[in-house]
């Protein structure tokens, strides 16, 4: 049983002890609450238990996994905004996304957990969920489950290793595609976030664009103000 210490989360450095197994190894965890998810990142092998933090979204915990290898969702914003750039990736409101939904047959792409999905989502809205519940229990789960556990979130999450392949089956790639999620995130500079924000969307459309579609946008401002807008919404519940 792992054993955590208390402490708040600044961007001063930080040093402690986390009681984990013997067999250690020296995981990354990264939250992003512009996309409301941890990535967890293994860096390393070691025989120390101690973590560091750098900024108020890194952490590193020791914990018994297997190391994995980086992903292209994992690569650094930066990289994602300058390809979406690149690629001229258009972010639109909510209101035009409804209107070339109807004028204009493009497909909404809702990338929400499926829960999410079913409580209210876009008429004709597609959902493949970028990231799933952690489904294994491999060591490094069991090291993941533990990682969200001290931050108080007993449902953590993983990247969906089929969303390409799930979109792909239902998606031709000369489809076009407005990408949503709750929050939307913004390929916008602005004072505080010169490089703008991601988000799921956001990262769900960076891997589109590398995977070959070509009419990909995005929906600025997220599902949020889709609901916020009072625009058609339909439920399966």
């Amino acid at each position: 049983m792992a054993a955590f210490a208390s402490l708040p989360l600044t961007s001063s450095s930080l040093h402690s002890v986390v009681q984990f197994s013997p067999l250690v190894f020296s995981s990354k965890v990264v939250y992003d609450p512009s996309s409301y998810c941890f990535t967890v990142r293994s860096i390393g092998f070691g025989n120390q238990n101690f973590f560091s933090q750098t900024n108020p979204r890194s952490l590193i915990i020791l914990g018994a996994a297997t190391k994995q290898a980086k992903t292209p969702a994992e690569e650094d914003w930066k990289v994602k905004r300058e390809l979406l750039l690149q690629k001229r990736v258009r972010s639109v409101d909510a209101n035009e996304a409804l209107r070339l939904q109807k004028e204009n047959n493009f497909v909404i792409l809702d990338v929400r957990p499926e829960a999410e999905f079913k409580e209210g989502h876009p008429p004709g809205a597609i959902n493949v969920q970028i990231y799933r519940l952690i489904k294994e229990w491999t060591a490094w789960d069991i090291a993941r489950r533990a990682a969200f556990a001290f931050f108080g979130i007993f449902a953590g999450t993983e990247e969906n290793p089929e969303f390409l392949q799930s979109v792909e089956s239902q998606i031709d790639k000369n489809a076009k595609i407005i990408v949503a999620c709750s929050s939307g995130g913004t390929m916008k500079p602005t004072q505080n976030l010169p490089e703008g924000q991601q988000s799921r969307s956001l990262i769900a459309a960076y891997l589109l664009v590398l995977n070959g579609y070509a009419n990909v946008f995005h929906l600025e401002g997220g599902l949020y103000n889709w609901f916020k807008e009072g625009l058609p919404v339909v439920s399966e519940e």
